[in-house]
C-alpha cells in the first residue's frame, strides 16, 4: 500500500521560495531581500514549532519589514518578540546582494519592528502565552520578498509594475491556497487592506470567513491610536471569540 506523505508548511515554504527566487525586478527596485532562504533556520523553527495541526484563525499580512521578517525570518519578526515571546532563535545568514543602508543582521539586529512588537504584544497581553495564541491562530505573510529602491526605501508589492505583480501574485496565490489546505482556518484575516484583497482573489470559493484588521504600522495614524483594542474589536466584528 503506497502511503503520500501530508503536506507541510515546510514544503509549502520551500516552494514558494523556488517559485520567486527566479523572478526579476526593475528600477526603481534594486535590491531583493528572500528571507526564506537566508533566514530559513529561525523560519523554519517558527514553522515546526507553531505550524503543525490546524488552525482556526489565519492572519496573513504583506511581506516582511526590514527590521522584522527580513532579520529573523519571522512574519512581523521584531528581534524581541520573536526570541522572547515566540522562543525562536537560530542563525541567520545574509543575502547575496545587500544594501548598504539595510543590512542583515539577524537576531544581532538593535532596531525594533513597530508593526511586529504591537502584533506579538497584543497576543501576549490577549492570550497570556505563544502556545495558547497558537492554539486557534497561525501568522504568515502573503509574499515573503523584501524589496528596497536605491535610497534604501522599502517599496512595497503593491507599488510594483502590473507585469511584476502577475508573476510574483501567481507564486504567492498558489502558496496561499497550499497554506489553506495545511491549515484548514475557518476564518482568514488580512492584516490590513492589501492582504484582505490578495486573500479574496486568491481564495474565491473559500468556504469560511474572509475579513481584515488595521495594519499595526506605525506610518497609519490609527494605527498610532490604541491598535490592541482596534484588532479586539475587528475580530468581535467578524464573530472571532477571543478566548485564550
Amino acid at each position: 500500500m503506497v502511503r503520500f506523505r501530508q503536506m507541510t508548511l515546510i514544503d509549502v515554504s520551500r516552494r514558494l521560495s523556488s517559485r520567486v527566487s527566479s523572478l526579476t525586478f526593475a528600477p526603481p527596485v534594486t535590491h531583493v531581500y528572500n528571507p526564506l532562504e537566508y533566514a530559513r533556520s529561525p523560519h523554519e523553527a517558527y514553522l515546526k514549532k507553531y505550524g503543525t495541526g490546524l488552525r482556526r484563525v489565519l492572519l496573513i499580512g504583506m511581506n516582511p519589514g526590514p527590521f522584522g521578517m527580513a532579520q529573523t525570518g519571522v512574519p512581523f519578526g521584531d528581534v524581541a518578540s520573536v526570541r522572547d515571546f515566540l522562543g525562536v532563535t537560530a542563525p541567520v545568514d545574509q543575502p547575496p546582494q545587500q544594501h548598504a543602508k539595510r543590512l542583515i543582521e539577524g537576531f544581532d539586529c538593535r532596531r525594533s519592528e513597530v508593526s511586529g512588537s504591537r502584533l506579538w504584544g497584543w497576543a501576549r497581553d490577549r492570550f497570556g502565552s505563544a502556545d495558547a495564541f497558537f492554539r486557534d491562530y497561525f501568522v504568515a505573510n502573503y509574499c515573503p520578498l523584501v524589496f528596497m529602491e536605491e535610497s534604501g526605501r522599502n517599496r512595497t508589492p503593491d507599488k510594483l509594475t502590473a507585469s511584476e505583480r502577475v508573476s510574483l501574485f501567481a507564486a504567492c496565490d498558489a502558496a496561499l491556497r497550499e497554506m489553506v489546505e495545511v491549515l484548514k482556518p475557518e476564518v482568514i484575516i488580512g492584516v490590513g487592506g492589501f492582504a484582505e484583497r490578495r486573500v479574496r482573489d486568491a481564495l474565491p470559493a473559500f468556504p469560511g470567513l474572509i475579513g481584515s484588521m488595521l495594519h499595526p504600522s506605525p506610518a497609519s495614524p490609527l494605527a498610532n491610536r490604541n491598535w490592541p483594542a482596534q484588532a479586539d474589536a475587528a475580530l468581535r466584528k467578524l464573530g472571532v471569540e477571543l478566548r485564550a
